[in-house]
């Protein structure tokens, strides 16, 4: 605890500082509950898409033989052309919104690919997008995070050691200029009988 000038500015000073600290820790704890809320509503989406996400890896696991196929499936059939993404705010953090993807598909002749190319290519589009947006929601969730454990700092900055500290400080300073101003009427008293006795 830094040394406390023991005078009535201070004891000012440290009144404001008590109010200004006791206004703000409701605004800091309610942001905290809005990133509490938040990041559970991310992580429900990003268990969601797991799951998603799983069920189409089982639905490839019928198909993967036919990936292998020579000359059908290549790489370049299929690419991410754009990321639509947006800007988000949430308890004033800037967090990044998935919007969806724009694809390109490379041309084949449908007389001589097989049938069911068209299908693995709207399959992947569904697993690229899926990664795509948890991709998004990760990036959600470190900002969040990280916001969380800064205004959580906050919070037990003030609940713990400001407000405390300012209220102790507030203390001290009446108490001693309570003493002062005892002492100042003792010797108020005793000058004045000194006066008396040095008059009669």
């Amino acid at each position: 605890m830094a040394k406390v000038k023991l005078t009535k500015n201070e004891q000012k000073k440290q009144k404001d500082s008590l109010k200004m600290f006791q206004r703000y820790l409701p605004t800091l704890m309610l942001k905290k509950q809005q990133l509490q809320a938040e990041i559970r509503t991310v992580d429900i989406r990003v268990t969601e898409l797991r799951r998603i996400k799983e069920q189409t890896e089982e639905s490839f696991k019928k198909w993967i033989g036919v990936f292998g196929e020579k000359g059908v499936f290549t790489p370049d059939i299929l690419r991410v052309t754009k990321l639509l993404a947006g800007e988000g705010n949430i308890a004033g953090v800037p967090i990044p919104i998935f919007e969806g993807a724009e694809f390109e598909t490379a041309q084949y002749d449908l007389v001589k690919k097989p049938l069911w190319l068209d299908l693995a290519v709207d399959n992947m589009k569904k697993a690229l997008l899926l990664d795509l947006e948890m991709q998004c929601l990760e990036e959600q969730q470190r900002r969040l995070r990280k916001e969380l454990q800064t205004t959580s700092q906050r919070v037990n900055l003030f609940e713990k050691i400001k407000i405390p500290e300012a209220k102790a400080n507030i203390k001290k300073i009446a108490v001693y200029l309570g003493d002062q101003q005892t002492a100042a009427v003792v010797r108020g008293k005793i000058s004045k009988r000194g006066m008396e006795r040095a008059s009669s």
